[in-house]
């Protein structure tokens, strides 16, 4: 099931090999021999193509409750000595999965010794997606995609700070029309950040095309780069900038009027059940960030 489940979602043999670390012939027999079991073609080769058959369609979302069925058997064995054991694969959009991800993580590791974490980075629209493509069960974002079979629990609050080089010589306090007369650093398409951007700047009725825009970046990282290099003015997670706050090298603008504050969510699937150790980890985070 589980190497079906690889080829149906790669749609290739080869890719499936590498994401469950064997060999393509062996990938190969395994879907050869669940075909004679089941006496019907699961995949049409096309070349170095491959297709779904019918037959796969109907058998895809099953097997996929088989294999959840399985885990969570096991995980409900391993709890019944209140054992919190295992991996947790998570996914992260950049400012939670690089500044607050991983204080939670270094908690819940400090209670459960023999949980081990691997988290995936990319933005809020991506992390979303992967959770309704059944390839993460848990995702923290900075903006909500509307999903019906997706459910949101708010983690916690952050604000958008304007922000620039030390060194520029914007006034401690502008308005928004003043902004879009400054080079303004934008970040990708996708991103919660450049979401909440673009809700802050609706506020004023003023669009993304309104602005000067010198650069679009991928990162909260590159964005303070940029801004510390003087590239121009940008919006940027309070969180993103402890430390440059302390050094001095940047400094923060004031547009009164606008509200700047955002959440960080909690993304999961109304159609997944969490194993056992997901489910507290779950439960742990939003215990701790509900009192912070």
């Amino acid at each position: 099931m589980k190497i079906f489940i690889s080829v149906y979602k790669n749609k290739s043999f080869t890719r499936a090999a590498e994401e469950l670390y064997t060999s393509q012939p062996t990938i190969s027999e395994h879907i050869r021999n669940l075909e004679e079991q089941l006496d019907c073609r699961l995949f049409d080769r096309l070349g170095r193509s491959i297709l779904p058959t019918a037959e796969a369609e109907m058998l895809y979302p099953r097997a996929l409750t088989i294999l959840e069925d399985l885990t969570r058997l096991e995980e409900e064995i391993m709890s019944v000595g209140k054992s919190v054991s295992g991996r947790l694969l998570l996914g992260a959009s950049t400012i939670p999965g690089a500044y607050i991800l991983p204080r939670l993580a270094a908690a819940f590791k400090n209670n459960y010794s023999e949980i081990s974490f691997e988290i995936r980075i990319s933005d809020s629209a991506a992390v979303v997606q992967s959770v309704l493509d059944n390839d993460l069960l848990l995702g923290i974002v900075g903006a909500k995609l509307k999903a019906k079979s997706l459910q949101y629990h708010v983690l916690t609050e952050d604000e958008l700070v304007l922000i620039a080089a030390e060194k520029n010589p914007v006034p401690d306090t502008i308005s928004p029309k003043e902004l879009c007369s400054h080079p303004f650093i934008m970040r990708e398409r996708g991103s919660g950040t450049r979401r909440t951007i673009e809700s802050i700047l609706e506020q004023s009725h003023l669009t993304t095309g309104d602005l000067n825009t010198s650069a679009t970046l991928g990162s909260s990282t590159a964005v303070k780069e940029a801004v510390k290099a003087d590239l121009g003015l940008s919006f940027i997670s309070r969180y993103a900038i402890r430390d440059e706050l302390k050094r001095g090298c940047i400094k923060t603008i004031n547009i009164p009027g606008l509200d700047m504050k955002r959440a960080f969510y909690v993304v999961l699937s109304n159609k997944r059940t969490l194993p056992h150790h997901y489910n507290v980890f779950l439960q742990a985070i939003l215990t701790t960030e509900s009192t912070d």
